[in-house]
């Protein structure tokens, strides 16, 4: 007796790309951003308080060895995020980043001597990595070619106003409670809340890649030749010749790593630095709170704008003048010695990082493969992110020799010198659906 026919499988509908198709996932990965950003936030005001009232360093170098380790790990949690979510998955890169991320707060508030400090800011490193490059892959899977630069300028304001409000909260919380513990509680309550929101509620987008990769046009082709490129030369390739392309072959992606590079260089040198700076002016800790806030709220805010703005009027545009403009900041900077002046300068320095940083992740975006987006993502940010390493070790043996204004300068020349650089060497890599 033959058995009964077994009914046709239904075939599961592909996933959708775009920003409206997937508003709920995207929503919630910009939510996660913000405390991945709030955790980065409970350090910008007070640890470099911390480390010259509590812990006696007065060498700018040895102080600035938190922003180094942090910086250093970082980039190779980067590295090894784009490569492991391509692997792996993104969602369990993301969930482990978070765990990481757990002890740091207890770290900061008990540690008992700078090591600690150093240490918390290496398991910080890999939760920054981790957690914030799988949020930008994610991001960049959901929603397609077409709004790569609104969705990289939602995802980094998330993340750079929570370090603004975090810094600013901190500060007044300093103010008020002392430096430890009370402005690590916040971070405390951040890492919670984004391991749960995580294992609970994101969901994988992997598949969303994958389905993009089957008709992927390059942006270099994509306005002359609508025909797919080929597997062998777009497709499916080594880790090794993703890292090559990204760091020195391809003209768009290398030039986008070098200037990820020194934004991030300026970035530490404004983190580590510029509090000492403040604080030697006989500003007030609400005071270096709010200066510290200013640059990442209006990072955070101008992101809204640059990123969708990149899809109208090209990447290239917005990221040399930012870089310019980032230079023009930092001179300002140098010079200034009252509040009021310092205010408007990082506001400045903020604007520029805007038209920076949201584009440059677009224009990675643009070029790479779908099948090895990840990994040029991660190559990209592994560069970016050692330029807090790099600017730790050059600015404070500058500022060690020179002061903190000496390190402003040279750091001002660098940032003008890598725009002119993207200038000369970057192409466009934008080129809006028709």
């Amino acid at each position: 007796m033959s058995g009964a026919a077994t009914p046709p499988t239904a075939t599961p509908p592909p996933p959708r790309l775009g920003l409206a198709a997937n508003a709920a996932q995207f929503t919630l990965l910009v939510a996660v951003n913000a405390l991945v950003g709030g955790m980065l936030g409970q350090e910008r005001t007070v640890l470099p308080l911390l480390a010259e009232h509590e812990f006696g360093l007065t060498a700018h170098t040895a102080a600035l060895t938190y922003i180094l380790a942090f910086g250093a790990t970082k980039a190779v949690a980067n590295f090894f995020a784009g490569t492991l979510s391509d692997r792996y998955g993104r969602k369990p890169v993301l969930v482990a980043g978070w765990l990481v991320g757990l002890p740091v707060p207890a770290m900061l508030i008990w540690a008992p001597d700078w090591g600690w400090i150093v240490a918390a800011n290496v398991l910080l490193g890999v939760n920054q990595g981790l957690t914030w490059s799988t949020t930008v892959i994610m991001k960049i899977d959901l929603v397609g070619s077409a709004r790569r630069g609104l969705a990289m300028g939602l995802n980094e304001a998330a993340g750079y106003l929570a370090v603004a409000g975090t810094a600013m909260a901190t500060g007044w919380l300093a103010a008020q409670h002392g430096l430890r513990p009370a402005p690590f509680l916040l971070g405390a309550a951040y890492a919670a809340l984004g391991l749960g929101l995580s294992l609970l509620l994101v969901k994988e987008t992997h598949g969303h890649a994958r389905h993009e990769a089957a008709n992927h046009v390059p942006a270099d082709r994509r306005a002359a030749n609508p025909a797919p490129a080929k597997d062998e030369e777009h497709g499916q390739l080594t880790t090794g010749q993703v890292a090559g392309l990204a760091s020195w072959r391809e003209p768009a992606l290398a030039s986008a790593s070098h200037a990820g590079m020194v934004n991030n260089l300026n970035d530490g040198l404004a983190w580590g630095l510029f509090p000492v700076l403040f604080a030697a002016a006989g500003l007030s800790l609400t005071e270096i709170g709010a200066l510290a806030a200013i640059y990442p709220a209006v990072w955070g805010f101008g992101q809204l704008i640059t990123g969708a703005a990149s899809d109208v009027w090209g990447r290239k545009p917005l990221i040399v003048s930012g870089m310019l403009l980032q230079g023009v900041a930092l001179a300002a900077i140098a010079v200034a010695d009252t509040f009021a002046v310092w205010a408007a300068a990082a506001a400045v320095l903020g604007a520029g990082t805007a038209l920076v940083y949201p584009t440059l992740l677009a224009a990675v975006s643009d070029v790479a493969h779908p099948e090895w987006r990840a990994r040029a993502v991660g190559v990209y940010r592994l560069w970016r992110d050692g330029g807090f390493a790099v600017g730790a070790l050059f600015t404070g043996v500058v500022a060690d020799f020179a002061g903190i204004r000496a390190a402003t300068w040279a750091v001002a020349a660098l940032t003008a010198a890598s725009g002119v650089l993207v200038w000369i060497r970057m192409y466009e890599t934008h080129h809006a659906p028709r």
